[in-house]
């Protein structure tokens, strides 16, 4: 099964997705990646230019590779913000789609206290984009295709 965590930056994606997978489980998640091929010391959410471009490709290539095991393995995926591109290709691969978001407040809280300031206004971006829609402040909602 394909398990794509969706969510505002500081929701709890990773965390969530701690709660739910097994070690045999492939867990694909940008920061984690980011974080395994920085230098030592590396700020978990700071990352330079050159190191996330080779992070993006390598994301790509685990995501290829993953959907091929999708009968023998759960992948779970963090994708923050999914592209209706992105959507349509995991619809195609009946993915599970997981809203992890324990309300605006809490997020820009938990931003403003681990994060960069920049991250504010991908809080924001992301809590405008779902504007009309319903996403109530849940530790977690989750919506199967």
């Amino acid at each position: 099964m394909l398990y794509v965590v969706t969510g505002p930056p500081a929701a709890g994606k990773s965390s969530w997705i701690k709660a739910h997978a097994k070690a045999s489980d492939i867990v694909i998640d940008l920061d984690l990646m980011a974080l395994a091929m920085a230098g030592p010391g590396a700020d978990h959410h700071a990352h330079s230019e050159v190191l996330m471009r080779v992070v993006h490709r390598a994301r790509f290539a685990a995501l290829n590779e993953a959907y091929q095991h999708l009968d023998k393995v759960d992948v779970y995926v963090i994708h923050t913000q999914p592209s209706a591109k992105a959507l349509a290709k995991y619809k195609r691969l009946d993915a599970r789609i997981v809203t992890v978001d324990p309300g605006r407040d809490i997020v820009m809280a938990r931003v403003k206290a681990m994060r960069q300031p920049e991250m504010e206004r991908v809080v924001s971006r992301w809590y405008n984009s779902r504007r009309g829609q319903s996403h109530g402040a849940m530790p977690q909602r989750s919506r199967a295709w």
